[in-house]
């Protein structure tokens, strides 16, 4: 196990220490998935191209100075760096010399850009035979999707997300956070775990692919059931309200908005009797879910209009406990640092150029350990820790870049953002 392999608090070990995964990544969908394997102890170390000045993330504001930024900072916080040209020869060693020790190599290269780089388990699989390839690309590695390149937005476009968000009256709308992107960081992660887990068991690894088209269109769970069995398409209501649930969604109040969740028949009896409603739960029009459902516009008319006479907070105060409800908060609401603190969820350290960097933290808690979180890597910052633990003064000593014969086919060419 290497000395970065544990983020753990006093006299804990991270759950994932000794996994140790060398990370051609960049940008957020592959970092983020990375990430939270970093916070539970894991060993990222990521391989950055010095010709295009590592991860693109790193050049982008607000919060930016020379190689370093907050955006850069926000995935990847507590992983190692080393600069790295996968085309030239002495680079390559290098890399392959990572590999063998390692227990896998993840990558959120465009499609055709694994295979084309030697990330795959055919030539990887030749210098450690447990090693585990992950790839994520923005449409898979089959077919001529796979030398497209791909954006969130493009994703959530494709994936039909945008064609069920937002009013009736109103344009398709993106999701105001890269959540495609999310979704198949995650997946690339449990991916990347559970074949680690395999090989471990077997000796022998082998490749993991997933892509941010596929992991989208998993997330339209039970609205692609009922229209792949029954052809019922879910289509945008007002307020985000739930397909046939009713009520399950966002109302106005006299200063703001709340949300509202009435999955069971006993949260939505607890609703009306907290808003003075109690003689409509005699009414036959609103007696089942298929009832509600039914005359959902007629309910909903008369929610809203209660619903607006009063403040968020005198809603709150009368129906917290009793009924699911929250305050649509704002951003700078919900990031507290106080709330985050007490939540555990406050990720804070020093950087030597950024000074102060908060962010949120991971969301898993497990007994016995509670994630030390330290800054993102320099670039290039860890080359001679990692060389050094490959026991190569030779290695340590050479310029890898002086002389590079690079013909522009590397994985800064290949990137899926």
């Amino acid at each position: 196990m290497t000395d970065q392999a544990a983020a753990g608090g006093p006299g804990s070990v991270g759950p994932l220490a000794g996994l140790q995964v060398i990370a051609v990544e960049q940008y957020g969908a592959g970092p983020l998935g990375t990430l939270f394997l970093a916070d539970l102890g894991a060993d990222i170390v990521k391989v950055e191209d010095p010709r295009v000045g590592g991860d693109t993330s790193r050049s982008i504001p607000p919060g930016q100075s020379g190689t370093d930024s907050l955006f850069f900072e926000a995935f990847n916080r507590g992983k190692r760096s080393i600069a790295l040209d996968l085309a030239e020869p002495d680079d390559r060693a290098i890399f392959d010399r990572l590999v063998a020790g390692a227990d896998a190599v993840f990558n959120n290269l465009r499609g055709d850009g694994p295979a084309e780089l030697g990330l795959t388990y055919a030539r990887l699989g030749a210098i450690n035979p447990a090693i585990v390839c992950v790839s994520l690309s923005a449409f898979g590695s089959r077919g001529a999707e796979a030398r497209l390149p791909g954006y969130d937005a493009l994703i959530q476009a494709r994936a039909g997300w945008a064609s069920i968000t937002g009013e009736p009256d109103g344009p398709p709308v993106k999701s105001g956070l890269p959540l495609a992107d999310y979704v198949a960081g995650l997946t690339a992660a449990l991916g990347l775990l559970a074949k680690v887990l395999d090989a471990r068991r077997t000796g022998i690894g082998g490749d993991v692919e997933t892509n941010l088209y596929d992991a989208a269109l998993s997330m339209l769970s039970y609205q692609a059931t009922w229209y792949l069995s029954s052809g019922y398409e879910h289509r945008r209501r007002p307020g985000g309200a739930h397909g046939s649930v009713v009520p399950f969604q966002f109302f106005e109040t006299a200063d703001g908005h709340i949300a509202i969740a009435a999955p069971k028949e006993k949260f939505f009896r607890a609703l009306l009797g907290g808003m003075g409603l109690d003689a409509l739960a005699d009414d036959p029009r609103f007696a089942s879910f298929d009832a509600r459902l039914r005359h959902r516009d007629a309910l909903l008319t008369i929610l809203a209009e209660a619903l607006r006479l009063e403040s968020s907070a005198v809603w709150l105060s009368r129906l917290e406990g009793r009924v699911p409800v929250a305050e649509v908060r704002t951003m700078p609401a919900a990031l507290d640092p106080g709330e985050l603190a007490d939540r555990e969820m406050l990720a804070e350290y020093r950087h030597s150029r950024l000074g102060t960097v908060r962010s949120v933290g991971s969301p898993l808690r497990m007994s016995g350990y509670r994630p030390v979180y330290r800054p993102g890597p320099d670039l290039d910052g860890d080359r001679a820790a990692l060389l050094a633990g490959l026991g190569s003064a030779t290695l340590a000593e050479t310029d890898p870049h002086e002389g590079s014969t690079a013909d522009g086919d590397t994985q800064g060419r290949r990137e899926t953002r």
